[in-house]
């Protein structure tokens, strides 16, 4: 495929817009984006929180360590959402 100066890309294609279709935000494919990653991190932490539970009933010899580590990936995976207010949403 050959490159075509006129694609979407391009400085002259955008030149050509007019100034409020360039800072244009689609919020509808935002809000898709942000609901994925939500999910997403959601069940990270449901299947975290599952992890931890089995691990502190079924002690093992690094059972400690483990521990740790998911608590910890817990707490940043937490923070994440809600640094970036992406909790679960009535509805």
């Amino acid at each position: 495929m050959e490159w075509n100066p006129r694609t979407p890309l391009s400085p002259e294609f955008r030149r050509d817009l007019d100034p409020a279709d360039r800072r244009a935000v689609r919020l509808d494919q935002h809000d898709s984006v942000r609901s994925h990653v939500s999910e997403q991190v959601q069940a990270e932490v449901a299947q975290l929180e599952r992890r931890l539970a089995l691990l502190r009933q079924n002690p093992s010899p690094h059972a400690d360590i483990l521990t740790a580590t998911y608590q910890r990936l817990l707490d940043r995976k937490r923070g994440f959402l809600e640094h970036w207010d992406l909790g679960r949403r009535p509805g």
